[in-house]
């Protein structure tokens, strides 16, 4: 597994995986909830990597979070996943409703990539491109 886990905090959080799962090809690892059926932490994995995720709290750690919406959109932040066939995987977020910021190109670099927005805002990278293999 990684070492290194983005975490994202979503208002709605069971739609957020719901949307995940769907439009970006994560499963679902863990959802733990609290007696109200809210939860309190969720874990998501696609490949060797994994996010995790819950609902928006005002507690000691999420005061110091802000949502995309409350800051105008923009992030201070973005997770950014390989995937294997980054076309396809543009085609299925688009499709999915992924806001596109930065649509799908080939790389001087090597790889392809794009870069979208999910439904609550926050900002996602995903390309072909994995540095772990560059000699």
């Amino acid at each position: 597994g990684s070492t290194i886990i983005p975490c994202l905090r979503y208002r709605d959080p069971h739609a957020a995986i719901a949307w995940l799962c769907k439009a970006f090809g994560f499963t679902r690892n863990a959802v733990y909830e609290n007696d109200r059926g809210e939860v309190e932490h969720a874990q998501l994995v696609y490949g060797n990597g994994m996010i995790m995720l819950g609902g928006v709290r005002h507690d000691d750690f999420g005061k110091h979070i802000a949502q995309p919406d409350e800051i105008g959109g923009r992030e201070t932040q973005c997770a950014c996943v390989i995937v294997a066939d980054c076309k396809a995987h543009y085609d299925q977020a688009s499709a999915a409703g992924a806001v596109i910021v930065n649509g799908y190109s080939e790389k001087d670099y090597g790889g392809a990539g794009y870069s979208c927005r999910d439904p609550e805002g926050h900002l996602w990278y995903f390309g072909s491109y994995d540095p772990w293999q560059v000699e």
